[in-house]
């Protein structure tokens, strides 16, 4: 079992896991449909930035 050879201090610990907060995503609306998705990703309907690309059934 490892064990550590140093104790390491609150400060030190707390300023490795500053970076572990997760963010809320970025949305964005579609100008064509109004449909709200995910930034940089198509809508359900097929659309990104205005332009149908995929025909969905």
């Amino acid at each position: 079992m490892a064990v550590p050879q140093n104790h390491q201090s609150r400060s030190r610990r707390d300023k490795r896991r500053t970076h572990d907060a997760l963010s809320a995503r970025q949305l964005a609306t579609d100008p064509q449909t109004n449909e709200v998705h995910i930034r940089h990703h198509m809508t359900k309907s097929g659309f990104y930035r205005g332009v149908k690309y995929i025909d969905i059934k």
